[in-house]
């Protein structure tokens, strides 16, 4: 088992864009995905970092693939689309219309936003060339050694979310720029004053979720920390990490050092908890009674 880190969901400016993959090419992970994902509007403020940040990537070893956006709609987003596949890169396909635009016999990998939930699913996309898939979070650890079973007999590989706040879902709105009261067409990129998400609590004073644009997350950040056994014994490749604005190559050395068996669950747990926004974890998708249980809490 190895690592993946996955698109940026946040809108970060150029500069932190560059000083985040410069960084990253030194991290002891074996893929990275880039790209927006979220919100096609922001990809012109910082696209300008992208050919220097797959350069130092690529120079580091590193396999990087380009993400799809999680939700197309517009004529303009079904182009970028369609020009995703003229890099010649690999593509990460979040939205199955996506697939429209796939070359013929082009591989292709699948993100964490595509619904695959059983073994009919995983065998049409290995059909249309799939040969990586990243599951959605919400699975429960049974799902997982089913679904890794599958993509053994296909020879597709298969991740899970390891680390990382969850992708919940994509809507037409926008939130943060509903909050500040201006319309989606004039958000004037709101969301880039919170560079991990801007946090919402019930009214009660319960934390809840963060969104981030016109995504919503989950609050508390997931971590596998301690499911890497099971994980790695249901065949699982690779663990998925999803980036965050600071210490995130730092866990990323924390995560290769947990799977090489010089990390404890407990130690990596603790020094999570120590750089997640808020502090607050989860794995209740994978094990837990709900999607924000926490296996060591209590």
């Amino acid at each position: 088992m190895d690592l993946t880190v996955g698109a940026n969901p946040y809108f970060w400016d150029t500069d932190r864009v560059c000083a985040f993959y410069g960084d990253l090419a030194a991290a002891p992970v074996a893929r990275v995905v880039v790209g927006e994902q979220v919100c096609s509007k922001r990809l012109p403020l910082w696209q300008d970092a992208l050919p220097d940040a797959i350069e130092a990537l690529t120079a580091a070893g590193k396999t990087v693939a380009l993400t799809s956006l999680a939700l197309i709609t517009l004529k303009r987003e079904r182009k970028m689309t369609a020009q995703l596949f003229e890099t010649g890169l690999v593509v990460e396909i979040n939205d199955l219309s996506a697939l429209r635009h796939l070359p013929e016999g082009r591989e292709f990998w699948v993100g964490p936003l595509v619904n695959v939930y059983n073994e009919g699913t995983l065998r049409w996309l290995a059909l249309q060339g799939a040969t990586r898939i990243c599951l959605p979070p919400e699975l429960p650890l049974s799902s997982v050694a089913r679904l890794a079973e599958a993509g053994r007999e296909l020879g597709v590989a298969i991740e899970v979310w390891g680390f990382g706040r969850l992708p919940l879902a994509i809507a037409g709105r926008c939130y943060h720029a509903r909050l500040h009261d201006r319309p989606k067409d004039n958000c004037q990129f709101v969301c880039g004053d919170d560079p991990d998400g801007r946090d919402v609590d019930t009214l009660d004073g319960q934390r809840f979720l963060t969104v981030n644009g016109v995504q919503t997350l989950s609050q508390a950040s997931a971590s596998a920390a301690y499911q890497v056994e099971a994980l790695q014994e249901a065949g699982v490749a690779a663990l998925r990490l999803s980036p965050q604005s600071t210490e995130f190559v730092a866990i990323c050395g924390d995560y290769a050092a947990r799977l090489s068996g010089s990390m404890t669950a407990d130690a990596l747990a603790e020094s999570l908890a120590a750089k997640v926004p808020g502090g607050q974890l989860a794995d209740g998708f994978l094990t837990g009674p709900s999607g924000a249980h926490w296996s060591r809490a209590g």
